[in-house]
């Protein structure tokens, strides 16, 4: 009797403890708000933090639309940021890589920083060399990374998000029309992170918006992400010249070293022996997707075998541009007084290709009056 009451006791303690832990996991979704410093002309810049129900959390700032934190768990249940940044506004302010930032109106490099749209020439700004060539690159001088975005939270039956707007005028770096442009973050309960993109025009334009975040699935300031496991759908690359830009040509990626149909560490073929390695310094490509309808898609995975962590991305998007931090070099101090190292972050934009307002061969990204620009990516994490 004595022993058969231990052993009810003993399971009801049990049972108390995984009652307690679980209520010690579970969180109630929110967004708070705080103040994150002011922009030179002394607006004031706001950092939104969401909070999913397992804990999951991101930091965004409204000045750029960055995500300036990402907390996920490991196999073990252990948060760690996974997103390379600065604590501090002042970082975003200076030279920054695009850490975490929204990219507009036109995502990735346009050719010297020129095209032709309905017989007339825009001239835009050449923000960019690679391989001591000009060409245009992520929106320009003051793209969308650097403004500041009008922000409001939300809570959609338990979902949170942030929703960003801004309208570019007409002009804005050289881009045609008055664009409007709303992003939306979401912090699913399923460990993702959605951003959706709808923009408006009054006048032709390209539009061609994407999400610039440096991911390190072992953590920040982590050491390189060159033993994360990469996989791709996709059987097609759009080669570049040693500008960086887009031949025009379409070429299969099977037995070269950016085939990533099936899993491969990334820095496995990195330092290959191949033209396009060369031009990019590694990986700095944008990938032909293997797409089957219009529909939200699984495109990639990436997984880390310390952590155990897992990265997903989902996209409507027909491409996808892989860039594994080879102009990173140590130089950029990030959060926690982290350097961060050659190759010690990765990209993985969703987007129309390169410079596509000068290859007709390319899926256009013209947006006209009465037409609307609606497209979605899904980055969501877990871990094994």
């Amino acid at each position: 009797m004595i022993r058969a009451t231990t052993l009810i006791t003993s399971i009801r303690t049990l049972l108390f403890a995984m009652a307690a832990a679980l209520s010690a996991s579970a969180t109630t979704p929110a967004v708070t708000v705080a103040p994150f410093g002011q922009m030179p002309d002394g607006r004031a810049v706001s950092l939104y933090t969401l909070v999913n129900a397992h804990g999951m959390k991101a930091d965004i700032t409204n000045y750029g639309g960055v995500i300036v934190r990402l907390y996920t768990p490991d196999r073990h249940g252990k948060f760690d940021d996974v997103v390379l940044g600065f604590d501090s506004l002042e970082g975003y302010l200076k030279d920054t890589p695009y850490f975490g930032a929204l990219i507009g109106r036109v995502g990735n490099r346009i050719a010297h920083g020129r095209f032709t749209l309905d017989g007339k020439t825009c001239t835009l700004a050449t923000n960019n060399t690679p391989g001591g060539i000009p060409c245009h690159l992520h929106g320009g001088n003051v793209g969308f990374d650097k403004v500041l975005w009008q922000a409001e939270p939300l809570n959609r039956d338990g979902i949170v998000g942030l929703r960003l707007t801004y309208l570019s005028p007409d002009g804005e770096e050289g881009y045609p029309g008055n664009l409007a442009v709303t992003v939306t973050y979401w912090l699913g309960n399923d460990n993702s992170l959605k951003i959706e993109y709808v923009a408006t025009t009054d006048k032709p334009t390209p539009v061609n918006l994407t999400q610039h975040s440096y991911f390190n699935l072992k953590g920040e300031g982590a050491g390189d992400i060159l033993g994360h496991v990469l996989m791709m759908k996709a059987s097609r690359l759009t080669p570049v010249d040693a500008g960086l830009i887009p031949t025009g040509a379409i070429t299969p990626v099977k037995g070269t070293p950016f085939d990533f149909t099936s899993p491969h560490a990334i820095g496995e073929r990195v330092n290959a022996a191949d033209e396009q390695i060369k031009f990019g310094g590694g990986y700095d490509h944008n990938w032909v997707l293997d797409r089957t309808s219009a529909a939200l898609e699984l495109v990639a995975t990436v997984s880390e075998p310390v952590t155990g962590r897992t990265m997903e991305v989902w996209t409507k998007e027909p491409g996808l541009q892989f860039y594994c931090g080879n102009f990173l070099d140590g130089s950029r101090i990030g959060k926690r007084g982290h350097a961060y190292p050659f190759r010690s972050g990765f990209c993985l934009e969703t987007q129309h290709y390169p410079d596509s307002p000068n290859e007709p061969g390319f899926p256009s990204i013209i947006l006209r009056p009465g037409q609307t620009y609606a497209t979605e990516t899904v980055y969501r994490f877990g871990a094994k």
